[in-house]
């Protein structure tokens, strides 16, 4: 009877590699002798066994100590020996050949995740300027208190799927492939429930309302987006809970205007003042006022900027500017009395315009140079 062969030399591996050297060594070898690479091919099929065998014992911690140690003897009995079929390897290593082959075992299963959440939620200027703690009411899926997410009546459990036997996948073999597929029945659960909880309906969650604090912080603008972990809807058979995002909307303001970090306020102003200077007051968004000197001569849309009493920088430190955008009003309406100031200052401005024309035209000319005679 022929010695059997030592497993490190068949896989290719040192004696001190790790397990993920090993499980490396086992899926190339996997790959290259797969009996659906090589049909018909005797020794590719042996290869593909013994390779199978010997990862089986030295993929268990205990089995390959005691291998290492007293050799196939020590282990006698503990491996395969040889499979019943190929579909037993691939049962038993599915994880790999889903590696591998793109499909796979995976019989361990999670529960899924519940769905994140959005919500829109409209703030005023000063809000956005200055943040504040804010508490909403969220519509939400939340597992379901009578069944604790079973989906099942009190005093009832799910039961095992009859149809994938628990495991939430059924496996068609092609050839030397096996193929698993989501079990039709349970959607992937492993388990059905017979009697529903009347409170969900067999759902195992139920939609409730719940309160939630959102801090908003300052300096926040329009479409600011707030992630709040874990407040989403509840996942299902212990899947972790989704997200809630807070969309901001931030309302129109009837002084300010939002630009960046700044804030712009429109100054109405006549004529008149434009032309002779004001000092003024003009209103800041924490509600105090600022005092603002317009000099004489200022023109329309003309801006003067207040440092500092701007929009908190969100990342970064500081505040941007108040910008005052001097608009200059031109008057309708006019009584007697208005007109004839107007125009009055109209024929002045005229008079201006018109002796510095006239006494351009007065100025003497030079006379032209006399040429001298020329005696003969």
């Amino acid at each position: 009877m022929a010695e059997k062969r030592d497993y490190y030399e068949i896989l290719g591996i040192s004696r001190d590699c790790s397990a993920v050297e090993l499980k490396s060594a086992y899926r190339k070898m996997a790959i290259k002798y797969h009996p659906d690479r090589n049909p018909g091919n005797k020794e590719a099929e042996e290869a593909f066994k013994t390779a199978a065998e010997a990862y089986s014992i030295l993929s268990d911690p205990e089995k390959r100590a005691q291998y290492d140690r007293f050799g196939h003897a020590g282990v006698a009995g503990q491996g395969f020996g040889g499979f019943s079929g190929f579909e037993d390897i691939f049962s038993h290593f599915s994880d790999i050949f889903g590696e591998a082959f793109g499909f796979g075992g995976g019989w361990s299963r999670r529960g899924m995740a519940g769905a994140d959440l959005r919500y829109d939620l409209e703030i005023d200027l000063e809000t956005a300027v200055f943040g504040e703690e804010v508490e909403l009411t969220v519509p939400r899926l939340k597992v379901c208190p009578s069944c604790s997410g079973s989906g099942a009546a009190p005093g009832t459990e799910p039961q095992p799927c009859p149809t994938c036997r628990g495991r939430g996948q059924v496996y068609t073999t092609q050839g030397f492939f096996r193929v698993s597929t989501t079990c039709p029945d349970c959607q992937g659960r492993g388990r059905v429930v017979l009697k529903l909880c009347p409170e969900c309906r067999g759902h195992g969650r139920r939609e409730d309302k719940s309160r939630v604090k959102v801090r908003i912080p300052a300096g926040v603008d329009d479409g600011s987006r707030l992630r709040l972990r874990g407040e989403g809807e509840d996942g299902l058979e212990g899947g972790p809970p989704g997200d809630l995002y807070v969309v901001l909307r931030v309302k129109e303001h009837k002084e300010f205007q939002r630009h960046g970090d700044d804030l712009v306020h429109r100054l109405n102003i006549s004529m008149a003042r434009a032309a002779l200077g004001l000092e003024t007051e003009v209103p800041v968004i924490d509600g105090s006022r600022v005092e603002l000197k317009v000099p004489p001569g200022t023109q329309p849309g003309q801006l003067f900027r207040v440092k500092g009493q701007g929009v908190p920088r969100l990342r970064g430190r500081g505040r941007g500017d108040l910008v005052v955008q001097v608009m200059v009003e031109t008057p309708t309406n006019l009584d007697a009395r208005q007109r004839e100031l107007l125009e009055e200052l109209a024929r002045l401005e005229e008079e201006k315009a018109g002796k510095h024309g006239l006494f351009d035209r007065l100025k003497p000319k030079k006379a032209p140079r006399k040429k001298e005679a020329k005696w003969a």
